[in-house]
């Protein structure tokens, strides 16, 4: 006697359901999956170990001119690899701070190292701040203090008025190249008293001394300033 399953005729027996089995300890889909996780590992050790690697210096925040006194103001971290591993002995650490009383001997751009041989005592090379009476339309308007900047020196005589010999002796290049502003007063507050604005850079004594003699040497000496930026 054939039993009723309650199902009509024409209608498709649904496929019983299978269990998927877990994959056991030989499965090799299961050991694929352990190397792929260890090798990830393995590469990620690596990759922190060399980022291990850099070294933390001081570098110089922003441009400063020769003869700039040096303060932890004046500097930020930068960490750096270095190829050969005694390179970093011409550098500062920043895990101490630098030593106090160093000046610029040289000129340094933004964000460079702070080499060793670019500071010394500050005695060793002394330095004069000589002022600079500029017309204010010779000098950018955004010079301030810490500007780095070249002063040229022209001869503003007409060539009947100078001197035998002026005309030669101003220089075909700045007279002081990339000396950095120490005192920058406001325009207001010198133009009334001169019509000028003035300008005090820090120039090393030997440099201090040319320059003056350069002045004197000159029937009207024009003075320039071009801002380094």
């Amino acid at each position: 006697m054939r039993r009723d399953l309650g199902i009509s005729p024409g209608t498709s027996v649904p496929p019983q359901a299978t269990r998927v089995a877990r994959p056991g300890w030989r499965d090799p889909r299961l050991w694929i999956g352990v190397l792929l996780v260890a090798g990830s590992v393995v590469l990620g050790a690596r990759l922190m170990a060399a980022a291990d690697d850099t070294v933390a210096v001081w570098a110089v925040e922003s441009e400063r001119g020769s003869g700039t006194p040096l303060t932890g103001d004046d500097l930020v971290v930068e960490r750096v690899r270095f190829a050969a591993g005694d390179s970093v002995e011409r550098y500062f650490a920043a895990d101490e701070p630098v030593p106090d009383g160093l000046v610029l001997t040289r000129g340094v751009g933004a964000g460079e190292l702070l080499a060793r041989s670019a500071v010394g005592e500050a005695t060793e090379d002394p330095m004069l701040q000589v002022p600079l009476a500029v017309d204010p339309q010779r000098v950018p308007p955004d010079v301030g203090t810490g500007s780095v900047v070249d002063v040229w020196v022209a001869d503003g005589a007409g060539a009947a008025d100078r001197e035998p010999g002026a005309a030669d002796e101003a220089p075909d290049g700045p007279a002081l190249s990339r000396v950095t502003v120490v005192a920058a007063p406001a325009f207001d507050d010198t133009f009334a008293v001169s019509g000028t604005r003035q300008i005090v850079v820090a120039v090393a004594e030997e440099g201090a001394a040319d320059f003056e003699r350069l002045l004197g040497s000159l029937h009207d000496p024009v003075i320039r300033i071009l801002k380094r930026s």
